[in-house]
């Protein structure tokens, strides 16, 4: 199955994937490496011999290069633990028929082997009915773990050869496929005289003049072959314990035929390239499904597969990490949709008692709930990601959901009695995978704050408070205002606030609660707009200028149940007709970022905003003066001076008193002017 992120993984995800190697450059690809020279009209490309096209005055495309090619896929070693081991030979398989190759080699290490034949047959067994899945020829390798005896009494003579050879096929063999031949060696004959074999002395990892003879006569059988590739399962040429052997004769003999272009071998489970040497490159390959070491990708230790395309006068190599190939038949709309619903899955609270003391403290319970709405299992862990002095029954909960069904989970919180403004707001962490029929797909990690609620403030608690605002650099430093408790009509509204830009660049959320829903101001390049959704769509009033940068703005939208409005500074700057009723959401309001579908904040402002007030009433009609402190109306449903918080809370000055809550990079600072 194979596992993906959210967005999906590119293949130059990781440094060693998809980095192809050429070899040899020729002087004609050199003469061709400028694809932007110079094609004008004075030396125009011969009828027939250019793209098509009614546009006259339009420089000239060079053609691509017409030339013979063709691809093939080399496999790593699959040891070490079939159930694993298989699932990414399945995935691998999957991936290759996408990239459809003219053939697939192997480097050995096939199968778990180190055996008796009662149970070789069962894993050779597994191990082709899995590769005989791909829309291609499969050529084996044999590698020490096909072809090892363990067991009772003595080994057979040859230990598992001749099951190797009756199941699979020839210890060492060669054939040609287009202007390509294609060589099998065989690197664990051991000693016959024996019947010892190893991989820890030269004595051990020598071919016998058989094989030599062998390999001669292949290479003058390829001899006209514009390609020569050659497969074993050891890399003998980097000494260690195969120093001793007689690989130098067999590089010689492949440095003389004069058209051996590279060498691939396995078993050390790691990426590894030798250079070329006496131009023959040696590619040592990791693994297909084997065991690793070390997860490290970047430095070769991966699942991965070599994909070698070869041409006339040159051939190359990439490494694709497996799972990396995506068939983009795959994203149907109906499984868009899934997965836009499974993004939709955050915990929400059924009960909660927790209330945060002025004192720092914190105790009681809240009961979480997850529901998946989505058509296929998800898979997923519960943590809590919270600051110094907290504790909880929530340590990496684990958890299955079936479609349409939920789950339940009780969660104690504490916290010791410490300054209150040192509190910052626990947060329940969910990693999620959806379990696709084809793929597992790994969402992003959320985070959602937990229902705080904030004991008694006294009256003069904000007596001497400064004049200060929120600075928004990024989603974490927005204010989370969640939807329970705003209560506002579906009829008129009005949102205002009042900003201080420092980066008028991209499209950014000033205060919003939208998703095909609901309303916000948004700036595109600096110039503002208002969005509320009415009638079924959204309908926009727009300013004709971007925001001044590092200067203060009043803006304010307007919906009064006729006509959608937008101020700027007390101005009008546009109207534009709008009439029905407005839909709603149960996402949070941010002060600073816009919700995406599981209530997370994106799109994040750049800057400072003060001073936001949302009314349940059309507040404007016409232009007016902004006040720089807004007070609270008889229709007001929220407003933050953003002056002083407690904790992670941020006082909401309306009757309403819906607090807002600090993301985890927020910060409250002087106005500057």
């Amino acid at each position: 199955m194979r596992y993906l992120a959210v967005f999906l993984v590119p293949l130059c995800l990781l440094g060693v994937g998809s980095v192809a190697t050429a070899h040899p450059p020729t002087a004609a690809d050199n003469a061709s490496a400028d694809h932007d020279h110079d094609h004008g009209h004075d030396h125009p490309h011969p009828p027939g011999e250019a793209p098509f096209t009614t546009r006259v005055q339009a420089r000239v495309l060079p053609l691509a290069k017409q030339e013979d090619v063709f691809h093939f896929v080399v496999y790593g070693d699959r040891t070490g633990g079939p159930p694993e081991g298989l699932r990414v030979l399945e995935q691998a398989v999957r991936d290759t028929n996408l990239l459809d190759p003219d053939l697939v080699m192997t480097v050995g290490d096939l199968i778990q082997g180190y055996n008796t034949s009662e149970e070789w047959l069962p894993q050779m067994k597994a191990y082709k009915a899995v590769m005989n899945g791909l829309n291609m020829r499969w050529f084996p390798v044999a590698g020490n773990h096909d072809v090892y005896w363990r067991g009772p009494g003595p080994a057979p003579e040859g230990q598992h050869e001749s099951n190797y050879e009756k199941h699979f096929g020839p210890l060492w063999y060669s054939f040609r496929h287009k202007n390509a031949g294609f060589i099998v060696l065989y690197s664990d004959e051991g000693d016959p005289a024996t019947n010892q074999k190893g991989f820890n002395s030269g004595k051990l990892q020598t071919m016998s003049d058989e094989q030599l003879e062998f390999l001669q006569q292949a290479l003058e059988q390829l001899a006209d072959q514009q390609h020569v590739f050659v497969f074993l399962h050891h890399p003998r040429w980097i000494g260690r314990g195969y120093a001793g052997g007689n690989w130098d004769v067999v590089h010689e003999k492949l440095k003389a035929a004069g058209n051996v272009s590279a060498v691939f071998a396995g078993h050390i489970h790691r990426m590894r390239f030798d250079g070329a040497k006496d131009g023959i490159a040696y590619y040592t390959l990791a693994t297909t499904g084997g065991h690793l070491s070390a997860e490290i990708p970047d430095a070769g230790y991966l699942h991965h597969l070599n994909l070698v395309t070869v041409r006339p006068d040159s051939y190359s190599v990439s490494a694709l990490p497996i799972g990396a190939v995506i068939d983009p038949k795959e994203f149907t709309p109906e499984f868009r949709e899934q997965i836009a619903k499974a993004r939709s899955i955050v915990p929400t609270e059924t009960a909660n008692d927790l209330m945060l003391n002025l004192d720092g403290s914190v105790s009681g319970q809240t009961i979480l709930q997850l529901h998946n709405p989505c058509e296929r299992r998800v898979e997923g862990t519960l943590s809590l990601a919270a600051g110094r002095n907290w504790s909880s029954s929530l340590d990496h909960y684990h958890f299955e959901i079936e479609p349409g069904q939920a789950i339940t989970v009780p969660v104690q919180v504490r916290r010791q009695a410490i300054d209150s403004r040192d509190v910052s707001l626990p947060r329940v962490r969910v990693d999620l995978e959806y379990v696709g029929q084809s793929a597992r797909i790994r969402l992003p990690e959320t985070e959602t704050p937990l229902g705080l609620q904030l004991a008694g403030v006294p009256a003069d608690y904000f007596s001497a408070e400064v004049n200060q605002c929120l600075r928004v650099d990024g989603d974490a430093s927005a204010v989370r205002v969640p939807s329970k408790g705003l209560k506002i009509p579906t009829g008129p509204l009005t949102l205002e606030a009042w900003v201080r830009p420092s980066d008028l660049t991209g499209n950014r959320a000033i205060v919003a609660k939208t998703q095909q829903s609901e309303f916000a101001i948004f700036m595109n390049e600096g110039v503002p707009k208002f969005d509320i959704h009415v009638g079924g769509s959204y309908v926009s009033a727009a300013a004709g200028a971007p925001l001044v940068k590092d200067r203060w703005t009043h803006l304010a939208g307007v919906f009064d149940g006729q006509q959608v409005a937008f101020y700027v500074d007390g101005k009008q700057v546009a109207t534009t007709p709008a009439k029905g009723k407005r839909r709603t959401n149960d996402l949070p309001l941010y002060v600073g970022a816009d919700p995406d579908g599981g209530g997370q904040p994106t799109r994040s402002f750049a800057g400072a905003i003060d001073e936001v007030r949302l009314s349940a009433a059309a507040v404007y009609s016409g232009d007016f003066e902004p006040a720089r402190r807004l007070a609270p109306q008889s229709d007001t449903r929220l407003l933050l001076h953003l002056n002083r918080s407690i904790g992670p809370f941020v006082l909401d000055h309306s009757s309403t008193a819906h607090h807002g809550l600090l993301g985890r990079g927020a910060t409250l600072v002087p106005v500057a002017e």
